[in-house]
């Protein structure tokens, strides 16, 4: 049995999914359900009774302990977060309260549990807390990729709120010894992902004919990772990573946001052309860059390759593809998605009050 904190989310669901498949042993989920977390992202695990779904804050340090009281795991897998740049600017407050205060609760709760345990389970318990490549700060054209010794150089309200939760799961073995792993990745993409991210958003945008936008002038470079090779080197890292000790996950795909734009408009002509007759790409239009956007980032992930023997399997060709095609197959959750319909379905559920297990 383990934990998993934001399950219902993009890389949250797509890590139970694989969890499940490769593993087999059960999962407790606890995820807040709010506005990116949708159970229809896990409708595959609707009558498996290894997924045990409870609805509430990792922040609800009564709820957190009753969890692993009750389902003893073996480990605690950490997504839940905000996660989204431009709403940081927007409305910090939730990410301080989510990305911060949160990770502190869930850190208190599960030290308790630890310290409780047997010494053989002791010994055998992982807190595994899954960070970003953002908590680094912008790199240079010329500069080396982000290693696990770069200095943190946040710049964002969402980067420094991880950065601070980095912190405490650092703080959190040193002073008391939790076996804790961090993994710090670059940009995501695949199933599930919330039409506000750059990939999805282009893709539902360019199928309803809508503008593409372009921040400033569309060169910032990200290191794109597939979700299911992140999924998979963050099993490698619970099951085998030092503890204490931080991995970089990355897909070695550095792009800018004019190719990611121009790549996808190309396999959705390829695939699904317009009505107009005219390629995607003329939708492209620039908008005024968001404040203190980072110009670049990379990750070396050569550290996790020579520990663990890990490395992405999927390059952007073969994920970028693989994911457009995923977007114009599934038009029933985008649907539910962009129109809030899921809300309404987990309103029904599960009620106003979180806590419920199912």
């Amino acid at each position: 049995m383990i934990l998993v904190t934001g399950g219902a989310g993009f890389i949250g669901s797509n890590f139970i999914l694989d969890w499940l498949a490769a593993e087999g042993s059960p999962v407790v989920n606890l995820d807040k359900l709010t506005y990116a977390g949708n159970l229809h992202n896990l409708a595959a695990l609707q009558n498996d009774a290894r997924h045990i779904f409870a609805h509430g804050d990792i922040g609800d340090g009564e709820l957190v302990g009753r969890l692993l009281r009750e389902h003893r795991p073996r480990a605690i897998v950490h997504f839940a977060a905000e996660s989204h740049v431009d709403r940081s600017i927007h409305g910090p407050a939730d990410f301080i309260r989510t990305n911060i205060d949160g990770t502190f609760r869930l850190l208190e709760e599960a030290r308790a549990y630890w310290g409780g345990l047997p010494s053989a389970e002791r010994e055998a318990f992982r807190f595994l807390h899954v960070s970003t490549d953002e908590v680094y700060g912008s790199l240079e054209p010329d500069d080396p990729p982000f290693s696990e010794t770069t200095a943190y150089a946040p710049n964002s309200p969402y980067s420094a709120s991880k950065a601070a939760s980095d912190h405490l799961v650092r703080a959190y073995h040193h002073t008391y010894g939790l076996p804790v792993l961090t993994t710090n990745c670059s940009n995501n993409y695949g199933a599930f992902q919330f039409p506000e991210k750059l990939i999805p958003l282009i893709i539902l945008n360019a199928l309803n004919g809508k503008p593409l936008p372009v921040y400033g002038d569309g060169l910032n470079i990200r290191d794109w990772l597939y979700v299911g090779d992140h999924c998979t080197a963050i099993r490698e890292v619970l099951q085998r990573g030092r503890c204490g000790e931080t991995y970089n996950i990355g897909g070695w795909n550095e792009k800018t946001n004019l190719d990611v734009i121009h790549t996808v408009c190309a396999i959705l002509d390829e695939l699904q052309p317009a009505a107009t007759g005219q390629p995607y790409a003329a939708l492209i239009g620039y908008v005024k860059d968001r404040p203190g956007h980072d110009r670049r980032y990379a990750i070396d992930a050569r550290k996790i390759e020579r520990e663990l023997g890990w490395k992405p399997q999927e390059t952007f060709d073969s994920g970028i593809r693989k994911t457009v095609r995923w977007y114009l197959d599934n038009a029933a959750w985008i649907h539910n998605v962009t129109s809030g319909a899921y809300r309404d379905w987990v309103s029904k559920q599960y009620g106003a009050e979180p806590g419920a297990v199912s």
